[in-house]
């Protein structure tokens, strides 16, 4: 059986879809972006702290649901600019300890919802 998470302090979904589901000890986060939970804003200014908000939304989820950043096994990084990629990189490995990092991939989307610049989703498992 399914079950959903929602976690107060991450963004809510902006359309027809969960934070995340967890389903036999795995984690699915759907794919976060730079929406402060406080402001409701979407942050694009800047990448570095871009990047951050989407890891602490992500983190948030996670904790919600038991799980940490130790649990994660695969994640997704969208990017509208690879050009951004090694500051994207440097935010995202800080929250990685290298023995544990998941595996991995990072893709150049020509748009993201909302006009994102990243948007990052995760896999974890328990």
């Amino acid at each position: 059986m399914k079950k959903i998470i929602k976690s107060i302090n991450a963004p809510n979904p902006v359309g027809p879809y969960s934070q995340a589901v967890l389903i036999d000890g795995t984690l699915f986060i759907s794919g976060q972006v730079a929406i402060d939970i406080e402001t409701k804003v979407l942050f694009t200014d800047n990448i570095e702290m871009e990047t951050k908000i989407v890891m602490k939304n992500i983190e948030s989820i996670l904790s919600e649901a038991g799980f940490s950043f130790e649990n994660v096994v695969k994640s997704t990084i969208y990017t509208v600019d690879l050009n951004n990629f090694s500051i994207i990189n440097k935010v995202y490995g800080g929250f990685f300890e290298s023995k544990t990092a998941p595996a991995r991939e990072t893709v150049e989307v020509s748009a993201l919802p909302l006009g994102a610049n990243v948007e990052i989703s995760v896999i974890a498992k328990k």
